[in-house]
C-alpha cells in the first residue's frame, strides 16, 4: 500500500537507508515542510519513502530511501510506478531528481535519462535524472 507518511517516520528511513552513520538532523531538508512524504508500507509500517515537491509546474521527489532490510523486494519499484502514474494523471511534464550515480540504472529502468548536470555531495557524486512526459 502506498500512502502519506509521518515526518518523523520519514527521517529515520532516510537516516538508516542513507547515513546510517548521522542523526535524523542530518537527513532534514530545508523545505521539508512543503514536501509530501509518500511511502510504500508493508504489515502496515513504511519501508520505501521520498518526499515530492511541486514546483513551477514540475515535480521533484528527493531523499527516495528504502529500509536496507526491505531493499531488492520491489518496493521502490512500486513506489517509482505510483509516482510516475501520479505525475501523468497530475500532468507533471517533467519529473526530475538528484539521483546518486552509482544508481542511475534504476531510474532508468523506468525512462528516465541523465542531463549535463553533476555535482558532488557529502561524499556522494549526483546527477540530474529526469523523466518528460511523452
Amino acid at each position: 500500500m502506498i500512502n502519506e507518511v509521518p515526518y518523523e517516520q520519514v527521517l529515520e528511513i532516510r537516516r538508516k537507508a542513507m547515513y546510517p552513520d548521522k542523526d535524523k538532523e542530518f537527513v532534514k531538508l530545508a523545505d521539508d515542510e512543503r514536501g509530501i512524504h509518500m511511502g510504500y508500507y508493508v504489515d502496515g509500517l513504511p519501508v520505501s519513502v521520498f518526499s515530492l515537491f511541486l514546483k513551477d509546474g514540475e515535480l521533484q521527489f528527493r531523499k527516495f530511501a528504502t529500509l536496507p532490510e526491505h531493499q531488492n523486494n520491489g518496493y521502490g519499484t512500486k513506489l517509482m510506478e505510483w509516482l510516475l502514474d501520479y505525475a501523468k494523471d497530475m500532468k507533471f511534464a517533467r519529473v526530475w531528481c538528484n539521483a546518486r550515480v552509482n544508481k542511475t540504472e534504476f531510474y532508468t529502468r523506468f525512462g528516465f535519462v541523465e542531463t549535463d548536470e553533476k555535482f558532488e555531495k557529502n561524499g556522494y557524486e549526483y546527477v540530474i535524472m529526469e523523466y518528460r512526459q511523452q
